[in-house]
């Protein structure tokens, strides 16, 4: 069975189609009525654009944020390295784990990737809220799992596998957390930086997949022309991610199928 992803069409068959319309991050949308209205009342709408700085490296933050568009990059840089890429945030998740953990500001830096819309909420608003609510602490420290398991792959990815199959990894993701749009925009120095790789070697990597009939990739925008073909040119740890994440919420390829909900925001466990 092949767990589902992060796509428009099977987030709503997960939550539903009764399940708040209007809000569109996965964490959000599982909570339960009476918890949801508590964090309702704290966030606020945010539109992020591209390559605005979420955290510094070793700087506590101020607000934590909800993606629903937008997509941001966890980068790791040493000096005289502009950095790569080790983690993606997207709908699924969060950025801000190092206040669910009560730990030190790690030495990354947070950046949007992909501009697009999302909600924030003040540090100290988010910890009292996830003090007091059992089910947001819940989520929380499962989307933490999650993400980790995510960061362990990418150093692996990293190291063992070809541009070209790391490429076609990262747009995948992407497609998925800008739900399928039919175009995104990406320059090839972020996505230099996002696959840790001099840029000739990522121009080479996306003129392949745009020569196999797999993408379109011009003037800072992508186009996924064959999204089956583009899974079977990626390595295997886009599946490996995905099913891991979807294990760890239960969403499942039957959900997907059906268009049903296994789980509603108030039945959530």
């Amino acid at each position: 069975m092949r767990p589902t992803d992060f796509s428009a069409a099977a987030y709503t068959a997960h939550t539903g189609p009764s399940a708040r319309p209007n809000q569109r991050n996965f964490l959000l949308q599982l909570l339960p009525s009476a918890e949801y209205d508590v964090v309702e009342r704290e966030i606020e709408p945010v539109t992020l654009e591209l390559g605005t700085v979420l955290a510094e490296p070793g700087q506590p933050p101020g607000h934590v944020y909800f993606p629903e568009t937008c997509v941001v990059s966890v980068v790791s840089a040493t000096d005289g390295v502009d950095g790569v890429e080790v983690g993606t945030i997207g709908n699924e998740g969060m950025i801000g784990l190092s206040v669910v953990l009560g730990a030190a500001p790690p030495p990354d830096r947070t950046l949007v990737q992909v501009a697009g819309e999302g909600w924030r909420l003040p540090v100290d608003r988010f910890t009292d809220a996830a003090e007091r609510l059992p089910r947001f602490q819940r989520l929380l420290r499962q989307y933490t799992h999650a993400y980790l398991v995510q960061v362990s792959q990418t150093a692996a990815c990293n190291r063992l596998h070809e541009i070209e199959q790391r490429c076609a990894r990262w747009l995948l993701m992407t497609h998925d957390r800008v739900w399928r749009a039919p175009q995104f925009a990406l320059t090839q120095e972020f996505l230099a930086i996002m696959l840790g790789a001099r840029r000739a070697g990522v121009s080479e990597a996306a003129g392949a997949l745009q020569a196999r009939g797999l993408i379109r990739y011009t003037w800072g925008k992508i186009s996924v022309l064959d999204r089956r073909g583009l899974e079977a040119a990626a390595c295997p740890c886009y599946g490996i991610v995905r099913d891991h994440f979807a294990r760890t919420f239960g969403v499942s390829e039957s959900v997907e199928r059906s268009g049903a909900a296994n789980t509603s925001p108030d039945v959530a466990q």
